[in-house]
């Protein structure tokens, strides 16, 4: 940013004006332009550390609830919990994308892998997925449905995080949909668990 008040106040006797939270931020132009980029406002200086770390956290995850989602077509007992399956990755899928394409933009590679570990945001753990793998019918639905609204639960406190401490506005709007998105799924599944009893 232009130190532009402090050089004012040394040219004049009076004091310079306090600046506002809400004035524009000048933004010094690329080598050999000839002038400032145009100004923008602080909520839209760029992303900060905590938008990072929201898409980094948050693809992983979204890839765990993939993997335990496509399971469902060939174990689950009920249908209610294969429809879930499928909105889950109707939905994740396309947001693992986004997010993905925004940590390039920023010349970052998008992560690879599950790296929470279990209890990481409602992560499950590797023993709990392998029974996942092997449960069918009934079973798997009551399993399945215990470790997705935990998982969802995680994804929400992520995504509430980055509400309060995130910048930018593609990861703020994307935190946005999943605490709305995944609240209505978690709520969706809990009445299914009571419908299973």
């Amino acid at each position: 940013m232009l130190a532009v008040a402090p050089v004012l106040a040394a040219c004049s006797s009076e004091a310079a004006p306090p600046a506002h939270a809400d004035a524009p931020v000048i933004v010094p132009g690329a080598p050999g332009q000839s002038g400032p980029a145009p100004a923008r406002s602080p909520a839209q200086a760029g992303p900060v550390a905590e938008d990072v770390r929201f898409a980094e956290a948050m693809i992983p995850h979204h890839r765990q609830a993939l993997e335990m989602a496509g399971l469902a077509a060939a174990r689950a007992g009920d249908p209610l919990v294969t429809a879930v399956a499928e909105r889950v990755v109707d939905g994740q899928r396309p947001e693992i994308a986004v997010m993905e394409s925004w940590l390039r933009s920023l010349g970052r590679t998008p992560p690879s892998a599950h790296d929470h570990g279990p209890g990481g945001y409602g992560m499950a753990g590797e023993e709990e997925l392998n029974r996942l793998r092997t449960a069918r019918g009934r079973a798997f639905d009551t399993l399945f449905l215990t470790l997705m609204i935990r998982h969802h639960e995680g994804a929400v406190s992520m995504a509430a995080q980055e509400l309060r401490r995130g910048r930018d506005r593609a990861m703020r709007t994307m935190a946005q949909d999943v605490v709305t998105g995944q609240q209505i799924e978690i709520a969706r599944m809990r009445g299914i668990q009571r419908r299973l009893g």
